[in-house]
């Protein structure tokens, strides 16, 4: 399936949802269409211009928020108040806000993440949701990308990651890049904030392109991405120990599709299994593409899952 033409919101704005966090949203498609909510990844990432292409803006009223720090949001990549639990409740108030009672759910990476534990709180006011790339926000899924999980199969992306980390920090370099992402020296502050996202830039696709992975880091939201998703990385994303796996009960009603790359060397596809074996009505579907959606197997699985829920309403 292709992507829809883009188009330009029927309404944006700012919205409110602290002392010091204002988030920035677009709406976009039918205003009285099925409400689908786009939950973006990173954390930090905020939405893409095309964020609203992977819907028919006819069917579809498409809800895109860039979460704190993140995107347009202000404060630019403000990490006070920045937690899981907070930002559940903000996509809570943004859907009132809206005067919306339910709604899909489209997340991928972090989205996922997000999109499960809002539906873990809120499960009566979720229609159904269409996962990919699952991220479970785990120690296993952190230590995966940031330990050398991926190094066998890109060595020359994993050398450049570590080769800015002295020695003494090269078994958990995010430590040291924790610290140089908050130098005071904005010129170390930034060529790491780079360097982190070059990184996982370059994991996401299936056939790497370092030009493409490079192009990615096209303004200065890789500096929100760097920040907030170190943050959240630090912190354990904020989250017990295996929290969404033990919650997953609370879903089971939730009509439930999970799109995964084979060759997912973000998130493991041992991630979407899992959550499938979890959730038994759930669908699976591990296709032949990397982590991003722009694999062209990802956007069209979502897409047409996307819509086959849909269809009951």
């Amino acid at each position: 399936m292709k992507l829809f033409p883009s188009r330009k919101p029927y309404r944006k704005g700012f919205f409110k949802v602290s002392d010091c966090h204002e988030l920035f949203y677009a709406l976009y498609g039918n205003p009285r269409g099925v409400p689908v909510l786009f939950v973006h990844g990173g954390p930090g990432a905020g939405c893409s211009e095309s964020a609203h292409r992977h819907f028919n803006p006819k069917k579809f009223n498409i809800l895109t928020i860039d979460q704190r720090g993140a995107g347009k949001s202000r404060p630019f990549a403000g990490l006070r108040g920045n937690t899981t639990q907070k930002l559940v409740k903000d996509l809570r108030d943004f859907l009132r806000f809206l005067k919306i009672e339910k709604t899909f759910l489209f997340g991928g990476s972090w989205g996922s993440c997000l999109s499960l534990c809002y539906a873990i709180k809120y499960s009566k006011t979720v229609l159904g949701m269409v996962l990919r790339g699952i991220y479970l926000g785990s120690g296993f899924d952190d230590d995966f990308m940031l330990t050398g999980g991926p190094k066998h199969q890109f060595p020359d992306v994993w050398k450049r990651f570590v080769g800015v980390v002295p020695k003494r920090f090269s078994e958990r370099p995010s430590s040291y890049y924790w610290r140089m992402m908050h130098s005071k020296n904005k010129r170390v502050m930034k060529k790491y904030c780079r360097e982190w996202a070059l990184y996982e830039s370059s994991l996401l696709r299936l056939e790497y392109d370092p030009k493409q992975a490079s192009k990615d880091l096209w303004d200065k939201r890789v500096i929100a991405l760097a920040k907030i998703e170190a943050h959240f990385f630090r912190n354990g994303c904020f989250l017990s120990n295996n929290y969404i796996l033990r919650n997953a009960g609370k879903l089971k009603n939730i009509p439930l599709s999970i799109v995964h790359g084979r060759y997912d060397f973000v998130c493991p596809a041992e991630n979407a299994y899992r959550l499938h074996v979890a959730l038994p009505k759930s669908k699976l579907f591990i296709v032949t593409a990397g982590h991003s959606v722009s694999d062209g197997a990802i956007r069209e699985s979502v897409m047409r899952e996307l819509h086959r829920q849909a269809k009951r309403f």
